[in-house]
């Protein structure tokens, strides 16, 4: 048995709902989460959106975890580990992304 987390995003297709978008994960086994306040949520992206104002490929794989998946935006091939998640960002940088919230819901 595996607990799981999964979003989907459904769109009305020939007459009936399709996934147009699925992402599943296994939870986090054995980890009591820790205690975080809707502001800090929100100061994370920041930290995030900081790090891309760097354009250092190590400076954003950085800010993942240890056993992160990173499905990118501008690719189609998943980042599992450190290395792929930074050469990812090595070719995205060089577009000087930044992110902006238009709507946030916690």
């Amino acid at each position: 048995k595996v607990k799981g987390r999964y979003t989907y995003v459904y769109v009305f297709e020939d007459g009936e709902w399709k996934i147009s978008q699925h992402h599943s994960s296994v939870m986090p086994e054995g980890n009591k989460p820790q205690v975080i306040t809707e502001e800090e949520v929100k100061n994370l992206f920041q930290l995030w959106n900081s790090a891309l104002a760097t354009l250092d490929p190590d400076a954003v794989a950085k800010r993942y975890a240890k056993k992160a998946v990173l499905l990118p935006t501008v690719s189609d091939v998943p980042r599992t580990d450190y290395d792929l998640i930074r050469h990812y960002f090595e070719e995205f940088l060089k577009r000087k992304p930044y992110g902006e919230i238009l709507e946030s819901n916690v």
